[in-house]
């Protein structure tokens, strides 16, 4: 983490944001604050409009209206090089790991690198086996096509691309969907190692009970087009709203939590 990033109590500030596709709103005067060095975990239910403010964060959703810094930067406000010098300073895992499928995973660690770094090739090379290897993926995986991996590997695959850069914030879409329970295990204990080991703030969109639980510091909940509660888990699951106590307490809540007391 550099000085710069701990200059600032919040990392990431949006206020005020409106995001709309035509007439329909997704969202409408939200406000949320990320802190340096923490995960966060955004859960609502489907069609709140989560993937879409982590679009609108990263600049893929350009919002209506409100105003999104990141390292005490306006964002859209910015010239498009101080928007590129933001954007180097983040990592994203998209859903599925969104790997260029006629690159090898070593080639597609090293896309970043080659873009925004005049690095020689052999050390992009080293850097990207660096990665590699810091995601979990064994050695041989570098020179394996995204088609030649398991669902698990490409979400490793996609994560290692992302820390190409080290980035200072990495922004992780429903990081364990489709993996199975021992996968989605060792995934988040290794976003809580990597966030550890490289002092990383994590924005994590999810679904997954056990994964908020394993990782997260604090959790944001959206619905009504906006942040509803946001805050350590055990604050926001005692949220007196319908449907945080209908995620957080019903079956799958229940068996998530006594996962985490045992």
């Amino acid at each position: 983490m550099t000085d710069q990033t701990k200059a600032y109590d919040h990392v990431i500030e949006v206020k005020g944001l409106k995001t709309q596709f035509g007439d329909f709103v997704v969202h409408e005067n939200l406000d949320i604050n990320v802190r340096s060095g923490e995960i966060i975990g955004v859960v609502g239910g489907s069609g709140t409009g989560k993937s879409v403010l982590m679009r609108a964060i990263i600049g893929l959703k350009r919002p209506s209206a409100g105003t999104v810094r990141v390292f005490g930067e306006d964002y859209y406000k910015a010239d498009d090089k101080a928007r590129e010098a933001i954007e180097q300073r983040w990592g994203v895992l998209f859903q599925g790991g969104a790997l260029f499928s006629s690159l090898t995973v070593a080639q597609n660690v090293m896309a970043p690198i080659r873009e925004h770094l005049n690095l020689s090739d052999e050390l992009a090379k080293d850097i990207a086996a660096l990665k590699i290897s810091m995601s979990g993926l064994p050695e041989d995986a570098g020179a394996k096509y995204p088609s030649e991996l398991s669902g698990g590997m490409k979400k490793r695959a996609g994560l290692a691309r992302s820390l190409a850069l080290d980035p200072e914030i990495v922004f992780l879409d429903e990081p364990t969907a489709g993996l199975d329970p021992i996968g989605a295990a060792k995934f988040d204990e290794l976003i809580v190692n990597l966030k550890e080991s490289l002092g990383l703030t994590v924005f994590m969109v999810t679904h997954d009970l056990d994964t908020l639980h394993a990782t997260c510091d604090r959790v944001a909940v959206l619905a009504e087009k906006r942040v509803i509660a946001c805050g350590p888990l055990d604050e926001v699951r005692k949220t007196d709203h319908a449907w945080i106590q209908e995620y957080f307490s019903g079956p799958r809540g229940r068996a998530a939590l006594a996962v985490k007391a045992s």
